[in-house]
């Protein structure tokens, strides 16, 4: 079995991948749930969204998230009434939402929701949000203070320089049904490229899943979210060299040595294979870049089998 600690975008990419060189029923997500929200009255859930939407073939080419095929009648309807229009939510996406948070009022856990979504569009993978309880990833921007997650991702476009990151309730969750068997079951656990500090954290930061990770430590591979020292999508490298990271391969295996035997990273970062294996995690070069099917399949492979 192949369990992945997942984002958003990155993540599903190389899910996509996995799913082309393994059996989907031995595939696991974890997903991260701090980028969740409440908005309109609705929960939403990007990151389970993004992963269950790319794997599915439905997710929207044109914006990278939500639906093919979109309209947004309901957007322009909010706007003319001068309503929350920062955070587009499309016509077919909303179905999404409505049917999630009739399910959360009527009594269901996330993750139950999770699993009848993820069925619903013919997945045959495991997706378990990280818990099933209540975390939300706060960001201190300068000069605003603290805000949502989204706020500073949508709303702010990720302009804004970050000083602090914090996630609200996470010391009170615990782990959803299946998290910790996933990490204690899987053959290979896989980090995968999504930004370490907002999308991967709050998955570690639920109490007992840093330590699953730490105790499968020689069965871990990460792989870096970094090239070349840029984030390919999103502020990844911005926010770790604002939260006094290197944004570089090296930064990436200083905040995952205690977590992972081994660390992927591109062709570009050749030349810091040496200083990554100096912080303890053997180095592995390969093309990460993952521009096609075809190239995300070749990473799973090196990742689920990765040799020096």
């Amino acid at each position: 079995m192949i369990t992945v600690l997942c984002g958003g975008v990155g993540a599903a990419r190389y899910l996509a991948g996995v799913l082309q060189v393994v059996d989907p029923a031995q595939v696991t997500a974890i997903v991260n749930v701090g980028d969740d929200l409440e908005l309109h009255g609705l929960h939403v859930s990007p990151d389970l969204d993004t992963v269950t939407y790319t794997l599915a073939g439905a997710i929207n080419p044109e914006t990278g998230w939500g639906l093919v095929g979109e309209t947004w009648q309901a957007m322009e309807t909010l706007g003319r009434y001068g309503g929350v229009t920062w955070f587009n939510l499309g016509d077919r996406d909303l179905g999404t939402h409505l049917y999630r948070t009739h399910r959360l009022d009527a009594g269901a856990a996330l993750s139950t929701v999770t699993a009848e979504i993820v069925r619903a569009w013919g997945l045959a993978l495991r997706v378990l949000p990280v818990t099933d309880d209540r975390v939300r990833t706060r960001v201190t921007v300068s000069g605003e203070g603290e805000i949502g997650f989204q706020e500073y991702f949508v709303q702010r476009r990720h302009a804004v320089p970050v000083t602090a990151v914090r996630l609200d309730g996470v010391e009170a969750a615990t782990p959803a049904p299946g998290v910790l068997e996933a990490l204690d079951a899987a053959e290979t656990v896989v980090i995968a490229p999504s930004n370490p500090l907002v999308s991967i954290e709050p998955v570690l930061a639920v109490p007992g899943v840093r330590a699953a990770v730490a105790a499968r430590r020689d069965d871990v591979v990460a792989i870096s979210p970094i090239v070349a020292g840029s984030a390919l999508k999103g502020p990844a490298d911005r926010m770790l060299r604002e939260l006094g990271h290197e944004a570089s391969v090296v930064g990436v295996a200083r905040l995952y040595r205690d977590l992972a035997g081994v660390l992927v990273v591109d062709e570009a970062d050749a030349d810091r294979a040496a200083a990554v294996e100096a912080e303890g995690l053997r180095c592995v070069v390969a093309p990460t870049v993952m521009s096609d099917p075809a190239r995300a399949a070749a990473l799973a492979l090196v990742s689920l089998s990765p040799r020096p």
